[in-house]
């Protein structure tokens, strides 16, 4: 598994901003509806600007949505539950391959492979039989800044009483060629099995796959879950700098995160929320708490180091 550069530091600063953008804003609802949709949607909300920023105009977007001509397709909600979905889809029957561990890691393991045949691989770190919490550091290929994160991750010293695992990237074809979906042109945040409906087809922004948990990348996710059960998991993407309110002790962990990485806490609107990875994880690991970060258009190395103090933060802390 490749290690970017690694930058060490532990401190705690205020967020700012950048410029390099998404083009489809991730949900991250408590009570995502079934939308239906054309092929192509565009985000209705214009991001916040991160402290600094110069201009108050949205970023422009460096990977643009791919627009479908003719009449809009309008797709019937999936009435598809998750448990249905699971039992039905074929999961991925790559067994779990042990690698080596590096210094201060407990276990190595490969999960399953992309589309292309690129290792997704998970890091454990920590105290096993603590507190599970899982980080995985991109999702969307061009969203690919929470990789400064976890190479932060991987060197810290891990508070006692935490079991933390450390997913650099679940969609590694689409690192690499720098896109938002994977090598099937699947948008994997549309793919997970709660809620799954039909979303575009390939090219669209948000495609969401022929089924739910079609993917290799997904299947590899949705098992691993299943077997470690984490207590806490953090998605990053970007770019429109807030973490979304929350209720009860989900609510509770988010705000804390914003608090110590100095993110608003905003809603996000605009998208098509089905088949959404932090949805699908909150009612698989209930009562455990999953959510997303919107980090802003570019991270510095110093906000790379206050998010994952952060995340060390509120995995030790009682909540």
């Amino acid at each position: 598994m490749v290690r970017r550069s690694v930058w060490c530091g532990f401190l705690l600063l205020s967020i700012g901003g950048g410029a390099c953008s998404s083009d489809v804003a991730d949900p991250e609802p408590d009570a995502a509806p079934l939308v239906t949709t054309s092929p192509a949607v565009a985000d209705a909300s214009a991001p916040t600007p991160a402290p600094g920023s110069t201009t108050a105009d949205p970023p422009t977007s460096t990977n643009p949505t791919t627009t479908t001509t003719g009449p809009p397709t309008t797709v019937a909600p999936a009435t598809v539950s998750a448990t249905t979905v699971v039992a039905t889809t074929a999961l991925s029957t790559i067994p779990p391959t042990t690698m080596s561990a590096g210094a201060g890691d407990i276990e190595s393991r490969v999960l399953g492979s992309s589309a292309e045949g690129r290792e997704i691989a998970a890091v454990r770190r920590g105290e096993a039989g603590g507190r599970v919490v899982l980080v995985i550091g991109v999702i969307h290929g061009d969203e690919d800044d929470g990789a400064a994160i976890m190479n932060r991750l991987h060197d810290l010293t891990v508070p006692a009483g935490v079991d933390l695992w450390l997913v650099d990237s679940m969609n590694p074809d689409g690192e690499a060629g720098g896109t938002r979906h994977n090598a099937n042109q699947v948008d994997l945040n549309r793919n997970f099995p709660q809620d799954w409906g039909p979303i575009g087809v390939p090219g669209d922004s948000q495609y969401a796959g022929p089924s739910a948990a079609s993917e290799p990348e997904t299947q590899a996710i949705v098992g691993f879950v299943e077997e470690i059960r984490p207590d806490l998991i953090v998605w990053y993407h970007q770019d429109l700098f807030r973490i979304a309110p929350g209720k009860g002790r989900d609510g509770v962990i988010r705000q804390r995160y914003a608090e110590l990485t100095g993110l608003p806490v905003v809603s996000i609107t605009g998208g098509t929320y089905t088949g959404v990875a932090a949805t699908w994880a909150r009612n698989a690991i209930t009562p455990g708490v999953a959510f997303i970060v919107e980090l802003g258009p570019t991270l510095s190395g110093a906000e790379a180091d206050t998010h994952a103090a952060a995340v060390l933060t509120v995995a030790a802390e009682p909540n």
